[in-house]
């Protein structure tokens, strides 16, 4: 059997499968701190399974033992099962970006990088952004999921696929890689029908004064062509607002 076929399931497995899940829920809604013989109680499920599952979710870090070792928590790779909830940005910065729709003819977006990836949180309502999905799978094609790319340590663990959206998506890790190095020194990122091949994007990065971490970042989005040019007041008027967003949203 080669390394890509998929392993065979039997029939034991899909309960062995429930049984886990079934555990990880009772950890949820027991909290911090159940342990094996109450979680056992509660499932109706034999001690030694019960030990059997914990040990393996213990070592895949969905469950973690606690210091004292009499109890079970979430673990890391848990938090990963549940859609993150990135707050609505306050009025102050929602009253930022409006005024500045109102220096602009192009579309306005508010973006947010706090779950490690690009997350609106205040899309243009007159100028429709791209689908979430796109901008969060494909991040080497937008200005903002540039933007969160240049911050990163290595880019290739968030930008696994690099497939074409457009004939105008850049594709290759060493152009990217270039690009990218040119984003974070200049603070600004741009696109150019990478996503969609009659639009682009500038955005500008908003960093905690604090940390220094990417929190957010604030796009124009308009035509192509016109994305294509310096725009130097543009981008000026980009880092303006960026910069009045800093206290509201770090």
């Amino acid at each position: 059997m080669s390394s890509l076929e998929p392993l065979p399931i039997s029939g034991r497995q899909p309960r062995a499968v429930r049984s886990a899940l079934a555990v990880l829920e009772e950890v949820v809604a027991a909290g911090p701190g159940v342990t094996a013989k109450e979680i056992s109680a509660a499932l109706k499920l034999p001690q030694a399974t019960t030990y059997r599952l914990l040990n393996l979710l213990v070592g895949e870090e969905y469950l973690v033992r606690l210091p004292d070792l009499r109890g079970f928590a979430l673990g890391r790779r848990a938090a990963r099962l549940a859609l993150p909830v990135v707050p609505t940005p306050p009025a102050a910065a929602r009253a930022v970006v409006e005024h500045l729709r109102g220096q602009v003819r192009w579309g306005v977006h508010l973006a947010s990088f706090r779950t490690g990836q690009v997350t609106l949180v205040d899309p243009d309502p007159d100028h429709p952004p791209s689908d979430d999905v796109v901008l969060a799978r494909h991040p080497h094609a937008s200005a903002l999921g540039m933007l969160l790319l240049a911050d990163q340590p290595d880019w290739r663990a968030l930008a696994r696929d690099l497939r074409p959206l457009t004939e105008h998506t850049v594709t290759d890790p060493g152009e990217l890689d270039a690009r990218l190095e040119v984003v974070s020194a200049q603070r600004v990122a741009r696109q150019c029908g990478q996503v969609r091949a009659d639009r682009g994007c500038i955005a500008v990065p908003v960093h905690d004064p604090a940390t220094g971490a990417l929190v957010a970042g604030l796009a124009l989005c308009g035509p192509a062509a016109r994305v294509a040019e310096p725009n130097t007041e543009l981008v000026a008027l980009l880092h303006e607002h960026a910069d009045r967003l800093v206290p509201l949203l770090a």
